[in-house]
């Protein structure tokens, strides 16, 4: 014959297993990720993706027209549209220009990278 209290002694530690299974973990929802870090500013000896020369689109509206013009006018060996929200590497080339737009579409800042 089986023993009751057994029994009932695996329910209530396998139940207690479940319950600790699903026990929130602490700090999961609010881990604050600290920002990016900001690519080096370059000194207009050091431009090699020639982001000096392309200031003046900052603040405009963007398109494939305005990137390509800034591709050739800056004389960058790469570039790259960097978009909110998207995944990009974090490596840095300085040859390549980076296009960083908002969700407006209106570019904030142009640099090597």
């Amino acid at each position: 014959m089986v023993n009751l209290n057994a029994v009932r002694l695996c329910l209530i530690v396998g139940s207690l297993g479940l319950l600790a299974g699903c026990a929130p973990m602490p700090n999961s929802s609010a881990t604050e990720h600290e920002p990016a870090p900001q690519p080096p500013r370059v000194s207009e000896r050091e431009d090699a993706c020639g982001a000096q020369r392309v200031q003046d689109r900052i603040g405009r509206q963007h398109d494939e027209r305005l990137t390509e013009s800034i591709g050739q006018e800056s004389g960058a060996a790469a570039l790259r549209v960097i978009r909110p929200g998207h995944a990009y590497t974090m490596d840095y080339r300085g040859e390549r220009i980076n296009i960083h737009i908002d969700d407006g579409g209106i570019i904030t800042s142009i640099g090597c990278g």
